[in-house]
């Protein structure tokens, strides 16, 4: 017992210091909701990080973990966006409202499509195609970008709450790090789901926000990442979401690392320094989407 509350108190201390991070090169804030009636008291913002050196014309929306309880902005927000920025790629990274507090679906998706839209309508400011609009999500937010790629059209959030839009809600390319994917009792992660869904856990609902299951014929190619020694969410996630891609034979890659556990973004850690992944994703991946379309 007393170790639980240890790791307990360890595990709150490091949300407080990524939430400590805030302002400290994380870039402009853009407020989602600004000027919105009805959605302007929500603070869901991202903070652009804007491209280094030769502008690739690409642009990604980087949605950290944290269960849809909280958010992981430091090791997989800010060090992220950077890293892109450094590799020529404008990073937005997205502050989405989760249920630590009072957030529910179909919140989140609200803030990431409004956060696809808000890119697209303002591409010419920051240098961006937009054809070359991505997502990458880590553990929760893996499940937010898969939901990105899959519901843009089937679910309109925006289109839901009277925000008509021009410009398209599907994502470019899609980059779920060990996500969560599925809702499914067996493999699910039970506080992601709760978080997600509240109380209404209606087997409707469970396979309604299973992406395995929700894969359309029209979803963008999508790189996965996933360690199998994950302590947290369990690696199945991965493998299930990457056969429902290769069953509707859309575009995708799985990149499997015997170890690595969760949560280690793209921190400089052991994990990092002995497999680069991200370098790995641009070189299989980002760069055969990104670099012909200069």
């Amino acid at each position: 017992m007393k170790r639980f509350f240890f790791c307990l108190v360890l595990f709150f201390s490091f949300c407080s210091l990524s939430f400590a991070f805030v302002g400290q090169g994380s870039g402009k804030e853009i407020l989602l909701w600004k000027g919105i009636s009805r959605m302007e008291k929500f603070t869901s913002a991202m903070y652009v990080h804007e491209a280094q050196g030769d502008n690739t014309g690409a642009a990604v929306i980087v949605c950290p973990g944290g269960s849809y309880h909280h958010l992981g902005l430091y090791n997989e927000g800010y060090k992220t966006s950077r890293w892109f920025a450094s590799k020529g790629v404008t990073a937005f990274t997205l502050r989405y409202r989760t249920a630590e507090n009072g957030y529910h679906e179909p919140s989140m998706l609200q803030d990431v499509q409004r956060a696809i839209q808000l890119v697209r309508e303002n591409a010419e400011k920051y240098g961006i195609d937009v054809n070359k609009v991505g997502v990458i999500g880590f553990s929760a937010g893996g499940h937010l970008v898969t939901m990105a790629g899959a519901f843009w059209q089937s679910h309109d959030e925006l289109k839901k709450i009277g925000i008509e839009h021009e410009v398209s809600l599907r994502p470019d390319f899609v980059i779920p790090v060990y996500p969560v994917v599925s809702m499914d009792d067996e493999i699910a992660h039970r506080w992601s789901r709760k978080s997600l869904l509240g109380r209404n856990q209606s087997e409707e609902r469970k396979i309604e926000f299973s992406m395995e299951k929700q894969i359309p014929a029209d979803m963008p190619p999508c790189y996965i990442v996933v360690c199998m020694d994950d302590p947290v969410v369990d690696y199945r996630n991965s493998f299930v979401l990457y056969d429902a891609m290769q069953e509707k034979n859309i575009q995708s890659r799985l990149a499997v690392y015997e170890w690595g556990g969760h949560g280690f973004g793209m921190l400089n850690n052991r994990f990092m320094r002995k497999f680069r992944w991200n370098e790995k994703m641009w070189d299989d991946f980002l760069a055969a989407i990104i670099i012909p379309m200069q």
